[in-house]
Order: C-alpha cells, then sequence, then structure tokens
C-alpha cells in the first residue's frame, strides 16, 4: 500500500482531528485521566486509517500496568512508528525521527508532550 494517493475520508476527518489545547487542558484539568481516553483516540485513529488491529487499548492498559509504566515506553515508539508508516502511505512528508523522539521525551518524563506531537501528525495527515 505504500505510495498510494488515496487520502483519509471526510467522515474520518472530522471524526479524528482534535483540538490539541483542549485535549491537554482537559487533560491537565482531570489530572491526567482524559489522557487515557486521548490515547484510545489516537489508537482508533492509527488502526482505522493503517486498515489493521496495530494497537488495543486494553492490552495497552493492562501491560502498561503490569510494567509499571515500560510499556508505555514501547508503546509510544510503535505508535510513532505507525504514524511514519501512515504519513507514507499518503504521501506526506514522513517524520522519521518520531519514534525515537516519543521514546526519548517520554522516558523524560512528559509523554504529555508526545500525546501532543502524535496528535499533530494526525491532524496534519488528516488535513
Amino acid at each position: 500500500m505504500k505510495g498510494t494517493t488515496e487520502q483519509p475520508a471526510s467522515q474520518e476527518q472530522s471524526k479524528y482531528y482534535l483540538s490539541i489545547p483542549l485535549y491537554l487542558i482537559l487533560t491537565i484539568l482531570t489530572c491526567g485521566l482524559f489522557n487515557l481516553y486521548w490515547n484510545y483516540l489516537q489508537m482508533e485513529v492509527c488502526n482505522d486509517l493503517l486498515k489493521k488491529v496495530e494497537f488495543s487499548f486494553g492490552y495497552w492498559l493492562l501491560f502498561t500496568f503490569l510494567t509499571c509504566g515500560i510499556y508505555h515506553i514501547f508503546y509510544q515508539y510503535k505508535m510513532g512508528s505507525a504514524l511514519v508508516e501512515l504519513q507514507r502511505n499518503y504521501n506526506k512528508p514522513p517524520f522519521d525521527a518520531l519514534p525515537v523522539i516519543s521514546v526519548v521525551v517520554t522516558v523524560l518524563g512528559l509523554s504529555i508532550v508526545v500525546d501532543c506531537i502524535h496528535q499533530h501528525e494526525i491532524n496534519k495527515l488528516l488535513s
């Protein structure tokens, strides 16, 4: 599917194009609980656009809990990789360093920043 010129459907655009400032404020106001929902939405958009089940919210939540957050670092890498794959699939300029940047910033304790970056890349895909 590499190199297709197919664009995401407009229904998907309206469903997954999210306001980063709004979601960031909601995450802060709920002491991070809203971020669970935000991650769920990001998993859903990637699964839909990849046309395969690459991410499972249940597995992510379980393994993140069981590994005291270590699995979340792997998830951030995997999400970054999926976004680079989508950028290539939709003929958008790929952000090749995204997976590594996602890991480094997450390890520094700023995974909310990574979520903002991922959402920005998703929004660019859908525009």
